[in-house]
């Protein structure tokens, strides 16, 4: 949290993340790629382990990524994020599915003073791209949800510092994700990660963890293979260097489509890898290179002992975010301050957006964020009202939404009545009108499909209709603009990838429609194709969908359950006329991609997230 301990923190301050030294090696490098010094591509390795990500467009566009790990941001933090968005992108920031915050169209001579000024809340962007150790996520109800095993988050803090920096972590064949949970409910989507640790107890008491390696989606989709049923807890540095010390000896630097660490088990087969991962261990152990984690937190955590700040009142909150000036080019989040409150308004959101925390007396609160978008100014207000209702901080969930935790119940309707003034008081979190999408091809170079402009008019589309949303019953919805999948589509109850169809001379957007993937508690279940439609004809599918689950599921059944289970050719065709699609059929509007003004002229570039 905060790098200095102080009231504000209640108590809770963690050490900064930063490292100034490493700022000051960034300017030197980017003065010698300047000069010639080195080539194009050791500079964009070197800037994408830094976090600095060239865009799409040609003029001097780079994304920035700051990590967050575990989700957990302080107010101070949220103050520094607020000044990067206003000082050097567009007044706003995207919150990211592992728990990140990225700010586009960054200049590439603003990234040093965006940096230090990240730094000087304990932030930092190294390795938050590149062949490296990603931001290292966790569950954002850890520590105060009544059903968790244990609190994971100190496990996963540990195990961020172990790795930042690390010899082996930004020199990989590819990108490696580890994630942690604590819950019965999968909150961050284990299975599809590197590295999975959820929290099990042995039959003594004693604290592990249930280990998978080798999960993923893209264009190989794999769910974690157990590597360990129950790993002591104090072995988790060792498990995570050995499988890293493989995955850098063996792993294929060469095809950067085919280099994850799926790839590499699929290739040596699991006995050739579980072999030389239990020599790699045996050696840890033997040598003690490694250390074991000699720490033993709480189960849960304790109840902040700070004093809270004054909040701001609801006028001058509403104020502050309508005089948010934001900018494009791309699709900019549109602020909508809500004053007065209706009494079901408030109802509706509770029910949706509230839940009681294992401590009595308290509950967490959902601050949905539509598209993972929030203002500089929606930033601030969120600091001052996690300084008044919460314990100084707030989480990033996967569903690019943020958890206040600690909010007493009485304290439950004043904090919604100032999320709605910062516009952030919309119900339905972790429903099927809580959209998750990539940033797709507004900026990102591998994108084909603008997937924010579907995400969108889906939200817009679903708000409008409440009884669509009851009926969904849990379903939720994710878009990527790609195959390689950084909005979770093929997790999805309903999952839309973006791709290009032809008719004529002329290029038209379309989805493909991905049906029944989710997280569960032991493996991935992944979503089975069932069209490919025109992108303008989404909500109608979206509707026929929904209305396949009211009309067949089976009693107690989620839609989630029901399109897991129900036969891909039933779907296939309930959908199968919005896939034919003739020049006789089309207008104009079918050839301009959701949220552009210019005809779709899809250009796919190389990546640099495998740089």
């Amino acid at each position: 949290m905060s790098v200095v301990d102080d009231a504000t923190t209640f108590g809770r301050a963690r050490l900064t993340f930063a490292n100034e030294a490493e700022i000051d090696e960034f300017v030197t490098t980017l003065e010698r790629y300047e000069k010639g010094e080195i080539t194009p591509n050791q500079w964009r390795s070197y800037r994408l382990v830094r976090g600095t990500y060239g865009q799409r467009q040609a003029e001097d566009a780079q994304m920035l990524r700051v990590k967050v790990p575990q989700g957990l941001l302080t107010a101070g933090q949220l103050e520094a994020l607020a000044d990067v968005g206003e000082r050097y992108s567009r007044g706003f920031g995207h919150i990211t599915t592992r728990q990140n915050i990225q700010f586009h169209f960054v200049k590439l001579h603003d990234v040093e003073p965006a940096m230090r000024r990240l730094a000087e809340d304990g932030l930092t962007t190294r390795e938050a791209c590149g062949n490296s150790v990603r931001n290292i996520t966790a569950c954002p109800y850890a520590g105060v949800a009544g059903d968790e095993v244990f609190n994971v988050t100190p496990y996963a803090e540990a195990m961020t510092r172990f790795l930042l920096r690390h010899p082996l972590s930004s020199t990989l064949p590819r990108k490696f994700k580890i994630a942690f949970e604590g819950c019965p409910v999968d909150h961050i989507a284990t299975p599809i990660n590197d590295l999975g640790f959820r929290a099990v107890s042995a039959p003594g008491g004693g604290r592990g963890f249930r280990v998978t390696v080798g999960g993923g989606t893209a264009i190989l989709v794999r769910t974690g293979t157990p590597l360990h049923e129950f790993l002591p807890a104090s072995e988790i540095f060792r498990v995570a260097e050995a499988v890293l010390r493989v995955f850098h000896r063996l792993g294929d630097y060469e095809h950067k489509q085919r280099n994850r660490s799926k790839f590499m088990i699929r290739e040596l087969g699991w006995t050739r890898f579980r072999e030389e991962y239990d020599r790699e261990l045996s050696r840890s152990r033997l040598t003690g290179r490694v250390p074991t984690l000699e720490s033993h937190p709480a189960a849960t955590e304790a109840k902040p002992d700070g004093p809270a700040g004054a909040a701001p009142e609801v006028g001058d909150i509403a104020a502050r975010v309508a005089s948010q000036a934001v900018k494009g080019p791309g699709i900019m989040p549109i602020v909508t301050p809500l004053l007065q409150i209706a009494g079901d308004r408030y109802a509706t959101w509770r029910d949706t957006n509230a839940r009681p925390q294992k401590q009595f007396g308290f509950m967490t609160a959902i601050a949905t964020v539509p598209l993972g978008d929030f203002t500089s100014a929606q930033m601030r207000v969120l600091a001052d009202l996690s300084r008044a209702y919460s314990d100084g901080s707030v989480r990033v969930t996967m569903d690019q939404d943020l958890v206040f935790r600690w909010v007493t119940a009485g304290n439950l309707r004043p904090l919604y009545r100032r999320l709605a003034a910062a516009g952030l008081g919309l119900a339905g979190a972790e429903t099927i009108a809580d959209v998750v999408s990539c940033p797709g091809a507004e900026s990102c170079r591998l994108a084909v499909t603008q997937s924010r402009g579907l995400g969108r008019l889906l939200e817009d589309h679903l708000r409008a209709r409440p009884d669509l949303v009851a009926a969904a019953d849990g379903a939720r919805i994710k878009i990527s603009g790609c195959p390689n999948g950084c909005g979770q589509h093929h997790i999805a109850t309903i999952g839309f990838q973006g791709s290009v169809r032809r008719l004529g001379s002329k290029a038209v957007p379309q989805y493909f429609v991905m049906i029944g993937g989710g997280a569960a508690a032991k493996e991935a279940t992944f979503a089975r194709l069932a069209a490919k439609i025109p992108a303008r004809r989404v909500t109608e599918a979206v509707d026929r969908l929904i209305a396949l689950y009211a009309r067949e599921h089976h009693a107690d059944e989620s839609a989630s359950d029901f399109f897991a289970r129900v036969n891909v050719s039933q779907m296939k065709a309930e959908l199968a006329d919005l896939e034919r699609f003739t020049q006789e059929d089309s207008v104009p509007a079918d050839f301009i991609d959701l949220g552009e003004v210019s005809p779709f002229n899809p250009l796919v570039m190389e990546g640099e997230c495998s740089a």
